[in-house]
């Protein structure tokens, strides 16, 4: 039997150690993203296949890094992870159809994607990040290539809006650099969107519930809550 001395010290010891996790427990919930459920992302990777999980594990150190990081360096880390990450195909040589929207973990575990993965991505994983959604837009445009005078296609980005009225940063897998909206003369919105609302162009002229208007995003937005990402 242990003396009374010895048996005070190892009851304040285990005390110690409890308030000591505890402590850590505490911390590592306040530096945890909002909306973000790693446990449910890397279930949904390992079902995906080991590509899946080893680039959900790259993104997780990426994000861990931008926990603290101002939102222009959390927003430059994500931009740059995709861009590296994931290489440009067609929907038709990935999904053999001609438009499909793919979630996070979809893009990821392919390794290649079009402009809706890359932009779609980008956005969850801001979110995933702790960036509100309200500053945040999809945006489909009108890509003008070859100069004033060119052909135009279809094309998406993510715009970033540091506040209600400020001109948006423009993340593309086209362009590298984040750059505002001001100096992307070669992309007109056509509609922009995100899980708050639609939006004629980049305006404020609401046109309802994205959800409703656009089944692909109705779609991905059920994929990415089962991969843990709102």
């Amino acid at each position: 039997m242990r003396s009374a001395p010895t048996l005070r010290l190892a009851v304040a010891r285990s005390a110690s150690m409890r308030a000591a996790a505890l402590l850590l427990a505490l911390l590592g919930a306040c530096s945890l993203p909002r909306a973000w459920d790693s446990d449910r992302a890397q279930q949904a990777a390992h079902r995906l296949g080991p590509r899946a999980v080893q680039s959900l594990q790259s993104l997780q150190a990426v994000m861990a890094s931008a926990v603290e990081a101002d939102e222009a360096a959390k927003l430059d880390a994500i931009n740059q992870f995709f861009n590296r990450h994931v290489a440009f195909r067609d929907d038709e040589v990935v999904w053999g159809t001609a438009d499909h929207w793919a979630s996070p973990l979809e893009t990821l575990s392919k390794g290649v994607g079009d402009c809706e993965d890359f932009a779609i991505a980008k956005y969850f994983a801001l979110l995933a990040g702790g960036t509100p959604a309200s500053r945040l837009r999809l945006v489909y445009v009108r890509l003008q290539m070859g100069g004033p005078g060119g052909p135009s296609r279809a094309h998406m980005v993510l715009a970033h809006y540091a506040s209600p009225q400020a001109e948006p940063l423009i993340l593309d897998n086209l362009v590298s650099e984040i750059r505002p909206a001001s100096r992307r003369p070669d992309l007109t919105p056509v509609f922009s969107f995100n899980s708050e609302g639609l939006w004629q162009g980049a305006g404020a002229q609401s046109m309802g519930d994205p959800a409703i208007r656009l089944s692909r995003w109705r779609d991905v937005l059920t994929r990415a809550r089962a991969e843990g990402f709102l």
